[in-house]
């Protein structure tokens, strides 16, 4: 894979305002809307691929553990990259690279993306769409992690977030039927009008109780993909767990990568 925009890969020596001027740069270049030529269908369901004379789509899903030094402080970052096609894994890669930055929120892409950017360059295959654990357009600036290297890599990308980093949800959340998906919307907190649409709150799983019940999961489009598909995309994509397969498989493989390094 080659950086299709390498002009705007995070750079940690940036200083704050220069990164978040970077990802105005980065949302205005992003396209939140549908620009693929596989069929979503077929992530769930192979057997259409192949019958229409295509292959199935890869679908890579990217997470990040992070290494300690003897001082007990996290130095490197540990990303994790699992390929597959018509719901097998076809390639699992890793690559540790040093921690420049500390965590600060909004700026998650400038600490971490430089190391999935190593992982993805370990991949021998050519993704069809990029799934992360973390946000794409619901984003203080419309950049999170997903749309950040989906625009470098010029691939399909979804942000899939465990937790809501700004916007608005249209109705309430809690308690969602399986299945069910709630607009979220920007507010003052983010760069674009207030009502847009940046992604959706998606109820993959639900427990079948009265007395508790598993928050949503927060999907937004990273790039190339519009909001309701990448929803769309995550629903098809989960199984009988809470993250779609793809991210759940390197969150697994990002554990297993970070015990045989003895960690």
């Amino acid at each position: 894979m080659s950086h299709a925009r390498a002009d705007l890969a995070p750079d940690a020596a940036l200083s704050r305002g220069e990164m978040e001027d970077l990802q105005r740069e980065i949302a205005d270049v992003a396209l939140f809307e549908d620009d693929f030529s596989f069929d979503p269908s077929a992530l769930s369901n192979p057997l259409e691929a192949t019958a229409s004379g295509a292959e199935p789509p890869i679908v890579v899903g990217i997470d990040q553990s992070f290494l300690t030094n003897d001082d007990g402080d996290q130095d490197r970052a540990l990303s994790a990259v699992v390929a597959m096609r018509g719901g097998e894994v076809i390639e699992r890669v890793h690559a540790v690279t040093p921690l420049e930055i500390p965590y600060i929120p909004g700026l998650l892409s400038f600490r971490e993306g430089a190391p999935i950017l190593a992982a993805l360059e370990e991949l021998s295959v050519d993704p069809d769409l990029l799934l992360f654990d973390g946000s794409g357009r619901i984003h203080f600036r419309q950049a999170g992690i997903a749309t950040h290297m989906g625009v470098v890599r010029d691939v399909p990308s979804v942000g899939v977030a465990k937790s809501l980093l700004c916007g608005t949800p249209v109705e309430d959340t809690d308690g969602l039927p399986a299945g069910t998906t709630i607009g979220i919307e920007s507010n003052a907190r983010v760069d674009a009008p207030d009502g847009t649409l940046l992604g959706y709150a998606v109820q993959t799983r639900q427990y079948d109780s009265p007395n508790r019940y598993i928050n949503p999961l927060y999907v937004s489009p990273g790039h190339r993909v519009g909001p309701e598909t990448a929803a769309d995309i995550v629903l098809e994509l989960a199984s009988s767990y809470k993250l779609p397969e793809p991210v759940r498989l390197a969150d697994q493989y990002a554990d297993e990568a970070k015990k045989s390094l003895g960690e």
